[in-house]
């Protein structure tokens, strides 16, 4: 736990620094974030598109696919603003200037993940919130505590689950050092695929995303269970309620290829 507070500190001096010097030229970062709310939003204009022409996509209603998309974007964008760097790592394994992250004392990750901290990635967080903000005022649920409580639970679950796919995609990358597009199909794809409710795609990949790589749990099992919709993959109604056990399985699997990622290195140099 001591390493794991070091850490946090670590990453928030570094990112506090980079935001410091992003803010230098506030109107370059204003449109910039302006930029990444402007493209990020062209995926939802799809929806808009799409609804325009028909009243429901696989029984699911405009608001409905909207909260979808909300809590996904959000827990997305949450984990692209605090860690999409360590994306970059299989650039720095090639050449060679992660020797000088390795020989400061301060943890790695910490390092690579605060390493030009992009505050205009806060750009797909606001689309993403707007979103879910919009699609909760459109709903018509029956609401209930839990289901209230569920919400925010989701998207800080969606966040971590997210965050730790992208701490084992980096890990890999320390064994193939262009490896980073791999971990981009479960990020990004994920991302996507969960925007849009699961009866609209094959029973097999609803499947794997259940039990194979559990993605759906960033969304897709909570979020039904709030829109008082059957759970995909033939999973019982309280499984919308383990999304943050989900979320700490990852992090331990994610810790564990890390370290083994970091054992593995050698230097450009060795």
């Amino acid at each position: 736990m001591a390493e794991v507070g070091a850490g946090l500190r670590a990453y928030g001096l570094i990112a506090a620094m980079w935001v410091r010097s992003t803010m230098t030229y506030r109107f370059s970062f204003a449109m910039t974030l302006l930029s990444n709310f402007t493209a990020t939003g062209f995926d939802f204009v799809v929806i808009l598109l799409m609804f325009g022409q028909v009243d429901g996509l696989g029984g699911f209603s405009f608001a409905e696919v909207a909260f979808l998309y909300g809590t996904t974007g959000t827990a997305f964008g949450l984990a692209d603003l605090s860690l999409g760097q360590v994306q970059r790592l299989g650039r720095r394994v090639r050449d060679g200037t992660l020797d000088t992250l390795l020989v400061r004392p301060v943890p790695v990750l910490a390092q690579v993940a605060a390493d030009r901290f992009a505050l205009r990635r806060l750009g797909r967080v606001t689309q993403g919130l707007a979103v879910l903000v919009w699609s909760l005022v459109l709903l018509d649920v029956a609401w209930t505590p839990a289901k209230v409580v569920l919400v925010p639970v989701t998207v800080l679950s969606g966040w971590l689950i997210f965050s730790a796919v992208m701490v084992v995609g980096a890990a890999f990358q320390f064994w193939a050092q262009d490896g980073s597009e791999v971990a981009n199909a479960f990020t990004y794809g994920g991302n996507t695929l969960l925007q849009y409710p699961p009866v609209i795609f094959a029973q097999d990949l609803v499947r794997g995303v259940v039990y194979v790589v559990p993605l759906a749990f960033v969304n897709w099992v909570p979020a039904l269970y709030v829109l008082g919709r059957q759970a995909p993959g033939g999973l019982p109604g309280w499984a919308a309620f383990v999304s943050p056990v989900v979320a700490a399985v990852f992090w331990v699997v994610a810790g564990l290829a890390w370290r083994a990622g970091i054992r593995s290195y050698r230097s450009t140099g060795s």
